[in-house]
């Protein structure tokens, strides 16, 4: 983010002269980003940013942070990070790319592979080089890449088709795609895996070795001219603290230095930075008063929104100008500058400094401020689509009158006023004609297969009888699941211990990198286990998300306490698929893993029941039949429900009354309106997969009503093997 601003000159005077400054009253992550931003924007040749916090959630912080104030790439370092994104991030930092690598102390004290032993692997390949193929191949063996399965590759392979050689180079976020001719390299560019598109031409590509290289150098290796080094108000005891000051003195005397510290140095290099919080506005006169305050002493206010219009009003009210551009600031039109947000968007963090009169603030210190102006334009749209799609025809249901069916606008003038109906049409030809601007109680018919609904007759009670008796019954099923959730609540279940060594071996074993939204799950699926409250958490995310990674390391992670797990599915083909899935991501971990379906003869399914009530088996997976009154665990910790829209309310209340202290998790694509208003009502926690999987791809699906059309599904099939691809027919 770039625009003009109070710079912080004293500073940037230091850093100039010396290229190593210490900063003490920098405030929080935000403040400290944004002084970092000055130095960044007034000496261009600094590329590289390394900067080191005290742990995890400081690290997450500057993240943000710096994707607010700054163009820079941002990589990390996590905790076990897999050795191919350590590489990752070593190569963003070799390459000459305004990257940012936020790490803790730890990471700074442990050892890398030497920059110069990973320069001398790296495998080049340009434009109009002559190759020998084979030869190509072994280097690609070499440096740890394999051949993929897949078209769709996965970072570390490679496959090749005919004149064109696809890699997926480590230290790129797309694939590369190669076209040779004869021996020759004729062309090579980036391409989009979904659809094959280019999206980049390159001159050469850089192919970082993925095989392990011997841990001997610091990170401060790769660290040079050009390079900034942060060191954030470490925390540490005096030993570390010697340590990390011994690592942080091996770094070139060409590599810039920012010390952000608490205390107040006496040396020339030293600035007392003024950067404090912005206390909450307890009301809008309170907001209104500070801002004819801070305009009236020349301060320069930004204000980060995503209610601009009310702002605007606020502000209109007391006479306050404003801008909605940076730039008016230098002709001095207004000294209050608004940035319109999207709903989606992050807010900074706020701070101020008096000394240059500087404040960023945001919705989230004004209180009491309407969260989501952006929600009325929601329901706009929403209100819009509905009319849109209506069709003549089309059953709709009026909240007070019942079903009827719509038979078009009509405009009628009543009392002089002209305006346009709804017009719905009843049994017995009954009429009723809605204004526009009362759609809202006008909804599209949703029932059960093709079924014709019947039509409510106007001026009855019918409507009235059948919602009555909808009520009631929601009702008791309500009291019910209120009864249930309440005695989860009072029950202690198993606090499940922290993961162990097995556990992480386990993990590290997933072949794919894991998405944002995976690993958001993962730790709250954890973090709910690890609590003696019964979990009851709902994973949202669409075919191909990741659920099923997620439901398996819940599972092996209950298992590893000693619990019995059970995967309920609602059909048996995708119980069968979760079996294999299931025996093949744990082999080797020595988990006894059953399937009880009708896909077993009677005998083994009681033989398996058998065994699931003495213990001999760890994790069972199989459909409705796992609902019935005599199956029994001998130690039930964790249920696992997927596709849970699939059952009826009363089977999955049966899952929870197998054991009252049992933690449950609900994996779903498409969850059902009483399950999400549960969900946000508190009753049951949520999280959403919001990405794909790497490896995810979408199926396109064409219908051919005629035998002629049989030669169009030949050449379809013909296609799809060219591209390494499968087709299913159905009939």
């Amino acid at each position: 983010m770039k625009f003009p601003h109070p710079r912080n000159q004293k500073v940037l005077e230091l850093f100039a002269n010396h290229r190593y400054v210490t900063l003490s009253g920098a405030g929080n992550f935000s403040s400290k980003t944004f002084v970092v931003s000055d130095i960044l924007d007034q000496f261009p040749d600094l590329n590289k940013v390394l900067w080191v916090v005290n742990d995890y959630g400081q690290q997450e912080s500057i993240v943000q942070a710096f994707q607010d104030w700054t163009p820079f790439k941002v990589e990390t370092l996590e905790k076990n990070s897999a050795y191919s994104k350590v590489i990752r991030a070593l190569s963003s930092l070799r390459d000459n790319e305004r990257v940012a690598l936020v790490i803790t102390y730890e990471q700074l004290l442990n050892l890398y592979p030497s920059k110069k032993e990973l320069e001398r692997l790296i495998l080049s390949l340009c434009a109009k080089d002559e190759i020998n193929a084979v030869e190509l191949f072994e280097n690609l063996i070499q440096l740890g890449y394999c051949v993929s399965e897949d078209p769709y590759l996965q970072p570390g392979s490679y496959l090749r088709h005919g004149d064109v050689l696809d890699v997926f180079p480590i230290n790129s976020p797309h694939p590369y795609r190669i076209e040779l001719e004869f021996d020759q390299i004729v062309k090579i560019y980036t391409y989009n895996p979904t659809d094959h598109g280019v999206l980049e031409n390159f001159k050469s590509v850089q192919l970082v070795p993925l095989k392990p290289l011997e841990l001997k150098a610091s990170l401060l290796e790769y660290l040079d001219k050009g390079s900034l080094l942060i060191e954030d108000e470490l925390d540490l005891s005096e030993e570390l603290y010697k340590a990390v000051e011994a690592q942080i003195k091996q770094r070139s005397n060409a590599v810039a230095y920012v010390l952000f510290t608490s205390f107040l140095e006496e040396n020339d290099y030293h600035e007392h930075l003024h950067y404090l919080s912005v206390l909450k506005y307890q009301n809008r006169l309170d907001f209104l008063d500070n801002m004819r305050e801070k305009v009236g002493f020349h301060w320069r206010v930004y204000l980060f929104t995503k209610n601009t219009d009310e702002i605007k009003a606020l502000l209109k009210e007391r006479n306050l100008s404003y801008s909605e551009n940076p730039k008016d600031i230098r002709a001095k039109l207004g000294n209050i500058v608004l940035f319109d947000l999207e709903k989606e968007e992050h807010f900074p963090h706020a701070f101020q400094n008096p000394h240059l009169k500087f404040c960023v603030i945001t919705d989230r210190e004004i209180w009491g401020l309407r969260e989501g102006a952006h929600r009325d334009q929601a329901q706009h749209a929403i209100y819009l689509d509905f009319l849109t799609g209506l069709k003549r025809g089309d059953y709709v249901v009026h909240s007070d009158h019942g079903i009827a069916f719509f038979n078009g606008l009509d405009k009628r003038t009543i009392d002089e006023v002209t305006r346009e109906y709804l017009m719905l049409c009843y049994a017995e030809n009954d009429k009723l004609f809605v204004p526009i601007d009362q759609a809202d109680k006008v909804s599209k018919f949703i029932g059960s297969g093709d079924q014709i609904p019947k039509l409510t007759r106007l001026g009855s009670t019918e409507w009235t009888t059948i919602t009555n008796r909808v009520k009631k019954e929601t009702q008791e099923i309500a009291k019910e699941l209120l009864t249930l959730y309440a005695q989860r609540d009072q029950a202690k279940g198993v606090a499940f211990k922290e993961d162990n060594d097995v556990q992480r071996i386990f993990e590290e074993q997933f072949m794919y990198e894991e998405t944002p939204g995976q690993i958001k799950a993962i730790r709250d699926v954890k973090k709910d286990m690890e609590t003696p409250k019964p979990m009851d958490r709902l994973v949202c995310g669409d075919v191909g998300f990741g659920k099923t990674e997620v439901a398996m390391r819940a599972a092996f992670k209950a298992v590893q306490n000693g619990c019995q797990v059970a995967v309920v599915s609602p059909i048996t083909i995708l119980a069968d698929q979760h079996f294999h899935s299931f025996t093949k991501r744990m082999e080797g971990f020595n988990i006894r893993i059953e399937m009880l379906s009708r896909f077993r003869s009677p005998a083994e399914q009681r033989a398996i029941v058998k065994k699931m009530k003495n213990g001999e088996i760890d994790i069972v997976i199989g459909t409705h039949c796992l609902l019935q009154p005599d199956i029994g665990f001998k130690d039930l910790g964790l249920v696992i429900i997927d596709e849970e829209q699939r059952f009826g309310v009363k089977q999955k209340e049966r899952l929870k009354e197998l054991r009252t202290e049992v933690d449950i998790l609900t994996l779903t694509a498409t969850p059902i309106p009483r399950t999400l208003n549960i969900s946000l009502h508190g009753l049951r926690n949520i999280t959403t997969i919001t990405q794909p999987c790497r490896n995810h791809r979408r199926n396109g699906t064409t219908f051919a009503y005629h035998p002629s059309e049989g030669a169009f599904c030949g050449g379809t099939w013909k296609v799809e093997q060219h591209r390494l691809r499968g087709a299913y027919f159905g009939f």
